[in-house]
């Protein structure tokens, strides 16, 4: 069982990855100042709009930088707590995302991105079957949310059925209660974005 303390300490970390706005640091950089990505396009910092707003080389980097804040998190959190910490690493760090503290809790961005580096972390068997089930939804869907719950839904169903069946997950902690916590937290933290953001 983790210590109690430590596991705050996963969360804390993992929380404080979570909100570097990539999306607005990166749009800086790339327009030296004249665009403010929140104030554009969609006005949602995320690599999407960045996508939209800036350009594709500019919106890849938002990605893998959000992606990757999850990894560095869950990482962060297993040196910190083991097993559970890479659980509440990465997921706080979607926390952290969607709801940072600098800006009030508002005004992050949805997540999608995020979430993705957490699945890749903590559920890298499942990583690719996630993005095939986005890609499909998006092609077939033609819509953001639609498509996005589509994706959450699958990953929540995923580690249902991969903590049942008793698979493995390649490098990550393992499939098992801790899976299916941080995919439903993970999951509804999106979904919750999505819906605050309509």
């Amino acid at each position: 069982m983790v210590d109690g303390v430590l596991a705050v300490a996963a969360v804390v970390v993992g929380y404080l990855i979570g909100t570097v706005p990539n999306a607005v640091l990166v749009t800086r950089l790339a327009t030296r100042g004249r665009v403010d990505i929140r104030a554009t396009g969609s006005g949602n910092p995320g690599g999407f709009n960045t996508i939209r707003s800036v350009g594709k080389v500019w919106g890849a980097v938002v990605i893998l930088l959000d992606g990757g804040k999850a990894v560095l998190a869950a990482l962060l959190g297993w040196l910190i707590a083991g097993d559970a910490g890479a659980y509440l690493g990465a997921t706080a760090a979607i926390a952290g995302h969607v709801a940072p503290v600098w800006t009030g809790f508002r005004g992050g961005g949805k997540g999608v991105a995020t979430a993705g580096g957490a699945i890749l972390a903590v559920f890298p068997a499942f990583f690719p079957v996630e993005l095939v089930v986005l890609l499909v939804a998006a092609l077939l869907l033609r819509k953001a949310e639609p498509a996005m719950l589509v994706g959450m839904t699958a990953w929540v169903v995923g580690a249902v059925v991969w903590t049942l069946a008793g698979w493995g997950d390649g490098w990550g902690p393992g499939a098992g209660p801790g899976l299916i916590a941080a995919s439903v937290v993970g999951a509804g933290l999106v979904v919750a974005r999505f819906r605050i953001a309509a």
